[in-house]
C-alpha cells in the first residue's frame, strides 16, 4: 500500500510542477491549446518512463564522473525518437509545438527522476516512477490548457464549446488567456487550491 502511495505521488502530494516547481516553461508556452498539450504531456510521459527504465538498467556501469553525460544522451535519444514520430504521423501537431519537443532533453524533471530514483531503484519500479511523473506533470499540463483554449478562443480541441449565439450576443474571447503569463497565473492559482484543500501541504510548506 505505502508503495503504491509512493508511485501515486505525483498526481496529486507531490506533483512536479504545483509541489516541486519542475517543467514550468514548458507549461507556459505549450498550453494554448489542448491538442498540443496533450501531445507534450504524452511525449514527455513516454521520454520519462523509458530514460528511467534504461537508466536503472545501467546504473551500475555507469561510472558516477559522467554519469549526467550519459543521462543527457539516453534522454535525448528517446527525445528524438518521440520527435521523429511527430513528424512522420502528427506533422501538424508537431509544428505547433516546434523547439518544445526538443526542450524536453533538459526537462528538470527527467533529469530529477534519473538522478533521485533510477540510479538508485531497479528497472520497474523506475519506469512506474517516470510514467506517473509523467502523467502528474500532463494532468497539470491539461488543465490549464483546458481553461486557456476554452476562454481565450472558445474551443477545446479546435471545436467549438462557446455557442455562436453567445459572440452574436456580445461575447468576447479573453485574448490575455492565449499569452504564456496567464498560464503562469493559472498555475499559481493550482497551487493555492492544491495546498488550500490539503491541510499536510500547508504543514509542509
Amino acid at each position: 500500500m505505502m508503495q503504491l502511495k509512493k508511485y501515486l505521488g505525483p498526481l496529486n502530494r507531490n506533483n512536479p510542477i504545483t509541489i516541486q516547481i519542475l517543467g514550468v516553461c514548458s507549461a507556459l508556452a505549450g498550453t494554448a491549446q489542448l491538442k498540443p498539450a496533450v501531445v507534450m504531456c504524452i511525449s514527455v510521459a513516454v521520454v520519462c518512463a523509458f530514460s528511467n527504465f534504461v537508466i536503472s538498467l545501467l546504473r551500475n556501469t555507469i561510472p558516477p564522473r559522467v554519469r549526467i553525460i550519459v543521462q543527457l544522451l539516453i534522454v535525448a535519444t528517446f527525445v528524438i525518437l518521440v520527435d521523429q514520430v511527430l513528424q512522420a504521423f502528427f506533422y501538424e501537431i508537431s509544428k505547433m509545438l516546434s523547439v518544445f519537443v526538443g526542450l524536453i532533453i533538459t526537462n528538470c524533471i527527467i533529469m530529477g527522476r534519473l538522478e533521485a530514483f533510477a540510479l538508485a531503484n531497479r528497472p520497474l519500479p523506475s519506469a512506474i516512477d517516470g510514467l506517473a511523473n509523467g502523467i502528474g506533470y500532463g494532468l497539470v499540463l491539461i488543465i490549464i490548457a483546458t481553461v486557456r483554449e476554452l476562454l481565450g478562443s472558445g474551443t477545446l480541441w479546435n471545436y467549438r464549446i462557446i455557442p455562436e449565439t453567445f459572440y452574436q450576443n456580445g461575447y468576447i474571447n479573453n485574448g490575455l488567456m492565449v499569452l504564456p503569463p496567464m498560464a503562469l497565473i493559472i498555475i499559481g492559482v493550482i497551487v493555492w487550491i492544491q495546498r488550500s484543500a490539503n491541510k499536510e501541504l500547508q504543514e509542509e510548506y
